[in-house]
């Protein structure tokens, strides 16, 4: 089983941003093909690796991936392809939530997770929870591993204050959040490297911390009783 990213996947990327067009690609789609099993199997092989730390609902590597077709109905940017791999992993259960999500690019690989667009019940609960206590976050995300995998807590932003709540209230900077991602970006040397498979499964484990304190929340009403 392939664990590790070849140099011939990040060219063939390079490739596809110089040439980004319909015509070119369908001439290399041989290629393509080549490169697309190459990141299945190293998607098989980092699930068979999470699965030994958290329950993943997603079956395979291949179900994983992101198609490279760029959908450009409803976008200023018309390139047909996408010039990254990508491809993300759902959580099994209900109590579990979160996502991961690895993307490969020459000069802008990484992995995330978290909530990306929160249901509005679901931000409405987080926000309840960091009024009533912002603590055991606070904690979290002050802690040397969170600091020393993710640096901060990242995610779109409110400039004011959500409807509803206090503008004073002590919690007002994560109150904003309306989004909460966690980041961990590679070098292309990283990425090329035969530990890149296992570093992308630490990072994820790393998030185990935020993601329980999150699917409690979550799971739970503002008096700790499950609502599911």
């Amino acid at each position: 089983m392939i664990t590790k990213i070849n140099l011939s996947n990040l060219e063939f990327l390079k490739q596809v941003k110089k040439n980004n067009n319909r015509d070119w690609f369908n001439t290399h789609k041989d290629r393509y093909l080549e490169e697309l099993k190459e990141l299945e199997h190293f998607a098989d092989a980092l699930l068979l690796e999470m699965n030994k730390h958290d329950v993943i609902e997603t079956p395979t590597g291949k179900k994983s991936l992101h198609r490279i077709y760029r959908d450009t109905r409803f976008s200023k940017e018309k390139t047909p392809y996408k010039t990254n791999w990508s491809g993300s992993f759902k959580r099994a259960g209900k109590q579990r939530r979160g996502g991961y999500y690895f993307h490969i690019e020459a000069g802008n690989s990484f992995a995330a997770g978290g909530f990306w667009g929160p249901e509005p019940g679901d931000l409405k609960r987080i926000r309840d929870e960091f009024v009533y206590d912002a603590a055991p976050l606070r904690k979290i995300l002050k802690s040397k591993s969170f600091k020393s995998a993710f640096g901060s807590l990242k995610g779109e932003q409110i400039k004011t204050t959500p409807k509803g709540y206090d503008p004073n209230d002590p919690a007002i900077d994560l109150l904003r959040y309306k989004q909460f991602i966690l980041i961990k970006k590679f070098s292309d040397k990283e990425v090329l490297s035969n530990s890149f498979l296992k570093n992308v499964n630490k990072t994820f484990k790393e998030m185990r911390p935020f993601f329980n304190y999150m699917g409690e929340v979550l799971t739970t009403d503002v008096n700790g009783i499950s609502v599911i």
